[in-house]
């Protein structure tokens, strides 16, 4: 059996973590642990394999830090990362040769969605990204959106069309990474959304990926809980550890 701790197990998303962990036959679920506890401690004290974070992004990389330090296995949900972050985060785990997910996102059909946009973008490489989360969502754009644009620009085989960036309002054109334009949305009623689209001369296609539940992620939390102990570094991405 995995020995887990999930750190934000008060949290939304870490309530559900802590259900789909007690019913998973491989995990066995060691304790909960939140923003006021002292995460080295409560992993020295019960010992966990794995530790799941599903806090904020503002700590995130502490977090991920202390784990690894730790000796125990991250397996984090917080987004939030920069590349720089990621890069020092693997450089630490190869070091202690502790393995490591860090996903943007844990939606099998969210990853799907990141691997079929990158496809399209080597035939068309205009791409805009809109994203929608909740208003709780603390950073924007999200780790999702970061990481899709990322992915197009690297499997980009063409330079795109130069289009016109005057704004009237700033920001009105949205962020970009990659060369590709982020725009963000936060409203009430959403989890986590995301369109891709991509146009060509006489033609529009459109990528989307929208999330119902928060059930959504715990499939692949509990794979990458698994997955990771067989792993001697940091993986950025669950699409490491699903084939």
């Amino acid at each position: 059996m995995i020995k887990v701790l999930v750190n934000g197990a008060k949290g939304r998303m870490g309530q559900e973590a802590v259900k789909a962990i007690e019913a998973d036959a491989q995990l066995t679920l060691v304790g909960g642990s939140d923003r006021d506890d002292d995460l080295a401690g409560v992993i020295a004290e019960l010992k966990p394999d794995v530790v799941v974070d599903l806090t904020a992004a503002a700590c995130g990389f502490n977090n991920t830090k202390t784990i690894i330090e730790s000796g125990a296995r991250p397996v984090v949900g917080t987004s939030g990362f920069i590349a720089e972050d990621v890069a020092k985060l693997q450089a630490l785990a190869s070091e202690k040769q502790i393995g490591g997910v860090v996903a943007p996102n844990f939606s099998i059909g969210a990853v799907l969605m990141m691997k079929f946009a990158a496809e399209a973008a080597k035939y068309l490489p205009n791409a805009e990204v809109i994203e929608a989360h909740s208003p709780q969502k603390q950073e924007s754009p999200s780790g999702t959106a970061i990481r899709t644009a990322e992915l197009i620009g690297e499997a980009r085989t063409q330079a795109g069309v130069a289009c016109s960036d005057h704004e009237i309002i700033d920001g009105a054109r949205g962020g970009e990474v990659a060369g590709v334009k982020l725009h963000s949305i936060r409203l009430p009623g959403v989890i986590a959304d995301q369109t891709v689209v991509f146009g060509a001369e006489g033609e529009n296609l459109s990528i989307v990926h929208s999330t119902r539940s928060r059930e959504a992620f715990m499939p692949g939390i509990c794979l990458a809980c698994k997955r990771v102990m067989t792993l001697e570094h940091l993986v950025y991405g669950l699409e490491y550890v699903m084939d």
